[in-house]
């Protein structure tokens, strides 16, 4: 137990464990000290000086976040001293940044116009700097915009991206006045070792990091008669979107949603769980292949582990770092990409809609899917299978640009064909969620009895650990799998790259020998995904985890093999997993890319 530190603050007694921040004390008595550099997932940097706080007996003011407690320490965090030495640091960085608040995407979200609004009171005393700067802004990614005319070189996108993800496609260049955040070469972010993950925009507290918005995109499509506009919405968006409409974290809305897009005007609203249950069907019988192939018929050139490949941040990472190791990806495509496919020819077929006139809408947790709808590989329908990503935060300003009260809506079902889901679908949302999916389809495929766990609940694979490792053993396997009998399946489940990056490498080096392996970009996984709400936390993602369990748990089916629509369009169109349809629209291969 650690000891403790007895301390006041505000004249207010507190007692911390020892190694407390003075900004994490405060906190406990919930007193408020702002921030702008720090991050509850980040380190701590002390780069922005926002948190200073004056302590008895010193005359140079400390910051909060970092600096630890000490014993019978005084600290005062609303001193005359203090408060002016924070609103000179706001009028410095806003002399610094183009101010254009009301055309700004980040409007209404930005912690930096909300740290302006509570200390300038009148006009700032300092010149404006950004005129004779000449800012450049990035937007040749379709995932990512970077604007260094709004940067405040506070770091967290740097050391998001070196610390959550590995990265380290920005960096920091320059020095003193001259100082920015840059890419190698000052490359565009396109062009550079980025995954487009977005974990740097749902860091960056102001809006020099933002997804790019295809919002008008979409809304012009709505409105051209001669189009067929569908929707898909991820496992994790109905989870999070109740935040951006001023809900609580954790709150489930996948009926409210649906009814939202409905009024909105989409002619079809669809569900990426849909093929999510697809991609369960496809990517386990996948492994089962591998497995027979590496444990029955002894090919030397079979690559175990497999890893999942429905991430598209953990996608592009592994082409630039881990490229002589993409024949362990699975082929199956993402959910969404194998919705997008599916869409424009079964659904189209079924509805009697041309292709070419149908837009295909994509709803996600994610900026790195933008990323995935444009990759050549995407085509397989004959058109770009994914027309259009938006993020959950896009799709929260386009129910608010509808004028609809979102709180007051009922609940709505989605549309039928591509529409229905199981539990294991929603769960791929959560880290681990894919992986316990394929569990409870593959381990009944193999022994036709249900996965060993208390009510599906594959708790081993479920958590927010960095890395997490579980076997199930298989005994007493259907003939057809009689050579796995006795064999204990060895999986592995990592969530952000950086936790990636270790897991491969134990791989590549023979430390680790396992069987299947799920890699998500995102912290949590996709409920913590770089299109989601704003703030994002620790708390944020835990309550939104639980909220996709408790979705689960609530449907009426909860293994992907036993969707009936699934079971239909096997019946109907692809006819069985892995067969010639299934490879030419649901499967794809990767490409290797420069490290730099």
């Amino acid at each position: 137990m650690k000891e403790q530190v007895n301390l006041k603050i505000d004249n207010l007694s507190v007692s911390v464990d020892e190694g407390t921040t003075i900004l994490e004390a405060a906190k406990k008595i919930n007193i408020r000290i702002p921030t702008l550099c720090h991050h509850e997932d980040l380190c701590v940097a002390g780069n922005c000086r926002v948190c200073v706080v004056e302590q008895a007996g010193l005359d140079r003011l400390q910051p909060a976040c970092a600096n630890p407690v000490s014993e019978g320490m005084e600290i005062f965090t609303n001193s005359l001293k203090v408060r002016n030495s924070r609103k000179q640091i706001i009028e410095l960085l806003i002399a610094e940044h183009r101010a254009e608040c009301t055309t700004c995407y980040k409007n209404g979200k930005c912690e930096l116009q909300s740290l302006t609004n509570e200390y300038i009171v009148g006009e700032n005393g300092f010149i404006p700097l950004v005129p004779l700067k000449g800012y450049t802004v990035d937007e040749f990614s379709p995932s990512i915009i970077k604007d260094d005319s709004k940067c405040i070189r506070c770091q967290r996108c740097v050391r998001t991206c070196d610390q959550i993800q590995s990265i380290s496609a920005l960096t920091v260049a320059h020095k003193g006045g001259e100082m920015k955040v840059s890419t190698f070469f000052e490359k565009p972010i396109y062009e550079v070792v980025c995954t487009n993950c977005g974990q740097c925009v749902n860091r960056c507290p102001t809006g020099a990091l933002t997804e790019k918005v295809y919002i008008n995109e979409v809304w012009d499509a709505l409105y051209n008669p001669e189009k067929f506009v569908v929707v898909q919405t991820a496992p994790a968006v109905r989870i999070a979107l109740g935040e951006a409409l001023d809900m609580k974290p954790g709150e489930i809305v996948t009926g409210k949603m649906v009814a939202a897009l409905r009024r909105i005007g989409f002619n079809a609203v669809l569900d990426t769980d849909f093929s999510a249950d697809l991609t369960i069907i496809e990517e386990g019988n996948e492994l089962l292949h591998r497995l027979k192939r590496a444990l029955k018929d002894k090919d030397p050139d079979v690559k175990i582990p497999m890893t999942t490949s429905c991430s598209p941040g953990w996608i592009k990472f592994i082409e630039h770092t881990f490229p002589d190791m993409l024949e362990n990806l699975s082929t199956a495509k993402s959910p969404q990409q194998m919705f997008g496919a599916l869409a424009k020819t079964f659904y189209a077929q079924k509805m009697g809609v041309d292709p070419a006139n149908m837009v295909s809408v994509s709803v996600m947790p994610c900026t790195a899917k933008k990323f995935e709808a444009n990759r050549p590989e995407m085509r397989a329908s004959g058109y770009q299978d994914v027309d259009y990503v938006v993020t959950t935060r896009e799709l929260a300003l386009m129910v608010k640009q509808a004028g609809i009260d979102f709180g007051s809506l009922p609940d709505d079902d989605y549309d039928s064909i591509m529409g229905e889901s199981s539990g294991a679908a929603v769960i791929f949302g959560a880290t681990g969620g894919v992986m316990e999916a394929a569990l409870r389809t593959v381990y009944e495929v193999v022994t036709g009895r249900e996965v060993p766990f208390d009510g599906l609940n594959i708790t081993p694979v479920r958590g927010m650990e960095n890395v997490r490792e579980a076997s199930i053993k298989i005994e007493d396997p259907v003939p057809e799998w009689d050579f796995l009998d006795g064999v204990e399946v060895k999986t592995c489940v990592a969530h952000g790259l950086s936790n990636a990056k270790k897991v491969m490498e134990a791989v590549k080096s023979g430390k680790a020998d396992y069987h299947f392996i799920e890699i998500m970009a995102c912290p949590g996984g996709c409920l913590g995904g770089g299109g989601q709400p704003l703030p994002t936390s620790p708390e944020i993602r835990k309550k939104r985890s639980e909220a996709i369990y408790r979705e689960d748990s609530g449907k009426k089916i909860r293994k992907s093999h036993e969707n009936p629509e699934i079971v239909q369009i096997y019946e109907e169109f692809l006819h069985e997993p892995l067969g010639h349809k299934s490879h030419e629209l649901l499967h794809t291969n990767y490409v290797a890319r420069q490290r730099y």
